[in-house]
């Protein structure tokens, strides 16, 4: 029982077991490989799809970094491949209606395998129509940006609105450290900011069981905390690139991936605090500007949801504030690793903060922090506290 506990991260695809939260769970990956000189596994790993074709896609920046190099490891070992290149010049790529239907596009009647070489939008997109498609993908991370790698969730726009259908899992993660290592430093600030945000998500998750009935696998709490403690151990190094740090830091954002697999949610990882980001984003692009990277969003919204904590701490379930450290806490672990700390760092505005304070909780159907003030008719007077405190 809970045997994915004494396994290693290499170890953990093609997992199954009976788990002490009465269900039982199976990891379907079928290969990761995270280690130093990864992106050589890639032929490997897709060898039982080299009978068809093989989309790779790529954007200008991942085409540099490890596209170039999985093209030729594919086309060196005999498979047959075609090319997806979206060249967004200085832009972000967007996983809304245009890039999803591209995909769909490229995609040939003989194509068996995508190969996806980029970090949160390449994975998420191609993620999605692969699922639709009912095709495997593998995905060459390019950056220890975010969390959803081998997680089956797709967060993606639809006519402006961010939401995140259920997609499915990879078939194989390819983490190669020297790849990691050349990531943008604010794509490093970002996944470490992601793995900030799982201390709320966490506490969210308790209070959404005793408030609100909710399932929980205690096994991935668990499997998430380890993680946690091992990345903020080595967060200093982040600011350096240190191999061991950004190590640690993929491994935290993959080990949360697996915890949502397993129980097929994104709880483990997601709460209050992802809702303020995808808010602000939704805001950001309907006003047709770049959004900041999801992870930086993530991690300065957590210190944001640990002050709810604080302020219904006098009406919150027995041990469920005690989940949750103190606001200064997370805005130290993050200066920690070298992220942003505050809103202000990252041009949201008083007015879209205040407004996501109080219109947060509508972006998931999911019970959080933000609710649970709400249900008990103290989400305005907090979201104004707040909003003085940091905006004055």
């Amino acid at each position: 029982m809970d045997e994915i506990l004494n396994l290693s991260i290499n170890e953990m695809p093609q997992t199954e077991f009976d788990c002490s939260c009465g269900k039982h769970h199976n990891f379907s990956v079928h290969d990761m490989s995270i280690r130093k000189g990864a992106i050589e596994d890639l032929p490997k790993m897709a060898e039982p799809f080299k009978d068809g074709k093989i989309l790779v896609v790529f954007d200008n920046h991942t085409y540099e970094v490890a596209g170039k190099r999985a093209v030729e490891l594919l086309k060196e070992n005999g498979f047959n491949v075609k090319e997806l290149l979206f060249d967004t010049g200085d832009d972000i790529l967007i996983p809304d209606e245009k890039t999803l239907g591209r995909i769909v596009q490229e995609q040939d009647l003989d194509t068996s395998l995508m190969v996806a070489v980029g970090s949160g939008v390449i994975n998420d997109s191609v993620k999605f129509v692969t699922s639709r498609s009912g095709l495997p993908y593998i995905i060459v991370a390019t950056a220890p940006s975010m969390d959803g790698y081998v997680a089956d969730g797709a967060p993606i726009f639809s006519q402006g609105y961010k939401y995140s259908p259920v997609a499915h899992l990879t078939y194989g993660l390819v983490g190669d450290t020297d790849i990691l290592k050349t990531a943008p430093q604010d794509l490093i600030q970002a996944g470490y900011g992601d793995v900030v945000g799982k201390i709320t998500a966490i506490a969210d998750w308790d209070l959404s069981v005793k408030a609100n009935n909710d399932y929980r696998c205690d096994t991935c709490v668990t499997l998430v905390n380890r993680a946690l403690d091992k990345c903020f151990a080595k967060a200093e190094g982040l600011k350096e690139r240190d191999p061991e740090s950004l190590g640690a830091l993929l491994e935290a954002l993959t080990l949360t991936g697996v915890a949502m697999a397993l129980v097929n949610i994104s709880r483990p990882a997601s709460g209050a605090e992802h809702m303020l980001s995808h808010f602000w984003e939704m805001d950001y692009i309907a006003r047709g500007l770049n959004p900041n990277h999801h992870g930086i969003q993530v991690g300065v919204a957590t210190p944001i949801i640990a002050r709810f904590f604080e302020e219904l701490a006098d009406i919150l379930p027995e041990g469920t504030g005690a989940l949750c450290p103190p606001h200064e806490e997370i805005e130290a672990l993050l200066a920690k690793g070298g992220a942003p700390t505050s809103p202000k760092d990252i041009g949201i505005s008083k007015e879209l903060f205040h407004n996501s304070l109080l219109k947060g909780y509508t972006v998931r159907p999911r019970y959080s922090i933000m609710q649970f003030a709400k249900d008990n008719g103290r989400l305005e007077e907090i979201a104004d506290k707040i909003t003085e405190e940091i905006y004055g």
